[in-house]
């Protein structure tokens, strides 16, 4: 393995361990929250009870995803000092908005872990809210790098090197946007999914139904909402990346030839060699229609493009069409729940809505994982779009495969142990509730 491949395994390692921490991070402090103003207007103590064990569950995952961000950030210097030379003076202002929203989010979720006696419970639930607001804030900033890395915006060059910075212009670079909007969405919709999966099916188990119910309402509440308007989000995507990063597009759609009306390619995989996809189901013009919205708009081919410039094919092409197809059965699926939903009928009656909300539990996850491969390996051989190559970013520092191994077997030891935690926080959850706060809702109480 040579270093530079040693050097990208690591990153995409920490950064897939991390991303699922991250998106829990965004998304469990508003069902928390939720399931707190939940018990304030209705006084039942499943909700109150809810609550507070989220609560738990958000503080583990918290410390893992600030443990594992803090390598990020370590990696980003020891890894790719040229990346950090060449991009620090743009990138600079992003990451110190996300180190402030972090922090935010940090001190509320202590002062809401410690204050449930201490606190009035409006000031509690406040408490809660920034909580929500800053982890969505803190994964927008790091979005906003990334979408620079996509469409650098907001710099002037001169001899390869950055002369003059506009920082506002770099944040609000083309794809920010876009991708903020995708990555929240997904984060609502894979958390909130799974946390919905994990209680049907402990409701199937026959545990603790008033206590799953209604944590499977709040669950749907954020997830089923964001998987259905996570297509729209995609649509968006996928026309600004038409727009700006044509050779990207021409990887993950399997396209080699230029041509007017391409058709959409399903399944398959992209033969370099004989410059074309093999297997798939081609649907005439859907290409042209869905990245340009029109009939027969031109769709650049790879063959449009120097070799050197090309990504890796197959795992940009399947990664796409996985996160694709993961993505259409998390919409169905919430489709079906907000259906029963909107029938007035129990969804903790429905027994094959229970078992499709089980099946398409890790789905969410799954599917930010291999999207993140699309947005990354379909960048390469570019870590900044058109400016700075990835081999001239990273270190010259021989022997890269040691902190390759040592990063995964440490991985390995504390994805086990989250595991373990969240498994046994999720076995106490088999009784009904036997304590909590039966104190009057908020109208009544104080």
């Amino acid at each position: 393995m040579t270093d530079l491949l040693a050097a990208r395994s690591q990153m995409a390692m920490s950064l897939g361990f991390h991303i699922v921490f991250a998106e829990i991070g965004v998304a469990m402090p508003l069902m928390m929250v939720l399931a707190e103003w939940r018990w304030l207007r209705t006084g039942e103590r499943e909700y109150l009870e809810l609550a507070r064990r989220w609560a738990k569950g958000v503080a583990i995952l918290f410390a893992v995803g600030a443990v594992s961000g803090t390598v990020l950030s370590f990696e980003l210097g020891l890894l790719w000092p040229g990346f950090m030379k060449f991009a620090g003076p743009i990138v600079g202002v992003p990451f110190s908005l996300e180190g402030f929203a972090f922090f935010t989010e940090a001190i509320f979720l202590g002062v809401y872990l410690y204050g449930w006696d201490r606190l009035s419970r409006r000031a509690h639930l406040l408490a809660g809210i920034v909580v929500a607001v800053s982890g969505a804030a803190s994964a927008v900033f790091v979005l906003m790098v990334n979408a620079w890395m996509n469409t650098p915006t907001g710099v002037t060059m001169a001899g390869g090197t950055i002369v003059a910075v506009d920082p506002v212009a770099g944040m609000l670079s083309p794809a920010a946007f876009p991708q903020a909007l995708h990555m929240v969405l997904a984060a609502y919709a894979s958390t909130g999914l799974a946390v919905a999966g994990v209680h049907a099916w402990m409701l199937r188990r026959g545990a603790a139904r008033g206590f799953h119910r209604r944590a499977l309402i709040v669950a749907l509440w954020v997830g089923a909402p964001a998987a259905l308007l996570q297509p729209l989000s995609g649509d968006i995507s996928a026309r600004l990346v038409a727009e700006t990063q044509p050779v990207k597009l021409a990887a993950l759609e399997g396209q080699f030839a230029t041509e007017r009306g391409a058709p959409l390619r399903i399944g398959g995989w992209p033969d370099a060699q004989g410059a074309t996809t093999r297997f798939a189901l081609e649907i005439p013009r859907g290409l042209s229609l869905l990245a340009y919205h029109e009939w027969d708009a031109e769709v650049k081919g790879l063959t449009a493009f120097p070799r050197s410039d090309w990504p890796p094919l197959a795992p940009v092409h399947v990664s796409f069409q996985i996160m694709v197809a993961l993505g259409t059965a998390m919409a169905l699926v919430a489709l079906w729940a907000a259906w029963v939903g909107w029938r007035k009928r129990e969804i903790a009656e429905q027994p094959w809505l229970l078992r499709a909300l089980v099946v398409v539990a890790p789905f969410g996850f799954i599917a930010t994982e291999v999207g993140w491969m699309v947005t990354e390996i379909g960048r390469q051989p570019w870590v900044v779009q058109g400016l700075l190559r990835t081999s001239d970013a990273v270190t010259p520092m021989p022997g890269l495969i040691v902190p390759l191994t040592v990063f995964t077997l440490l991985y390995l030891v504390l994805g086990t142990v989250v595991v373990a935690l969240i498994a046994a926080m999720v076995r106490d959850t088999a009784g009904e509730p036997a304590g909590g706060d039966a104190r009057e809702p908020l109208e009544a109480g104080a």
